[in-house]
């Protein structure tokens, strides 16, 4: 059986098995290696996902994954009296929360690799545009969400992450660390273009990497055609389909 991946956030991940999606990519590299599992949830923040633990991670798993992404903070970080308070969540009890997350999937599999996944920079003047369009003069006068407001919640990610000795993604600072990063890795303001996805799966599998579960390195499922004798196929199998 192969390993599994699970890729556990918001609409950022939910969405990333469409076309040119990071997870869709990761599926890809890990192709044949390690089945890549996305439990991303639109609008959720990390209250709500609290409520998913024990569904998408049960503690009686016989193979629990062997790694994980956290990828909330973009909806924790709305803030209140705007159109999208009610999936606000305050600062600390974000951190409290993904602590509690990353202590229930230890207690899965004290090996599971979990790792923390800031939300992206806001482009303010790109959610007012996505709002226009949608709402035309009905439309929010003020942002939901702020670039400034999210950083704090990207500091507090990074900070847990340091704290429990985990790896983390600060995708907060390093978009902006590009001139244009408004357009070039945000289609709405918020959610990710196609360059945007591909620096999400870019620090993704170099973060797995760093940890010792390399594409590269993992063996394939079943055997490689190339390792199948014509004439005798069986011997190929006899390892890894011990029941042929």
């Amino acid at each position: 059986m192969r390993p599994q991946i699970v890729l556990f956030g918001d609409s950022i991940t939910e969405q990333s098995f469409r076309l040119g999606g990071w997870g869709a990519a990761l599926a890809d590299t890990y192709v044949r290696k390690a089945d890549i599992l996305n439990r991303g949830y639109g609008g959720y923040n990390t209250k709500w996902g609290l409520f998913l633990l024990h569904h998408l991670f049960p503690l009686d798993a016989p193979t629990p994954p062997v790694a994980a992404t956290i990828f909330f903070g973009a909806n924790d970080a709305a803030l209140l009296g705007r159109t999208s308070e009610r999936q606000h969540v305050p600062l600390e009890e974000y951190k409290e929360n993904l602590r509690r997350i990353i202590q229930h999937l230890k207690k899965c599999s004290p090996s599971i690799l979990a790792v923390l996944i800031t939300p992206p920079p806001v482009d303010e003047a790109g959610r007012f545009e996505q709002a226009r369009s949608m709402y035309g003069d009905k439309a929010m006068e003020l942002p939901e969400r702020t670039n400034e407001v999210t950083g704090e919640y990207a500091k507090q990610c990074v900070e847990l992450a340091r704290e429990l000795g985990l790896p983390s993604i600060n995708l907060w600072s390093k978009m902006q660390e590009t001139e244009g990063w408004q357009k070039k890795f945000l289609s709405d303001g918020l959610h990710l273009t196609a360059e945007g996805n591909a620096i999400v799966h870019q620090e993704v599998v170099k973060a797995l990497n760093e940890a010792g579960i390399s594409a590269q390195k993992m063996p394939y499922d079943v055997p490689h055609h190339s390792e199948i004798d014509g004439q005798n196929p069986e011997k190929a199998f006899q390892l890894q389909c011990p029941a042929v």
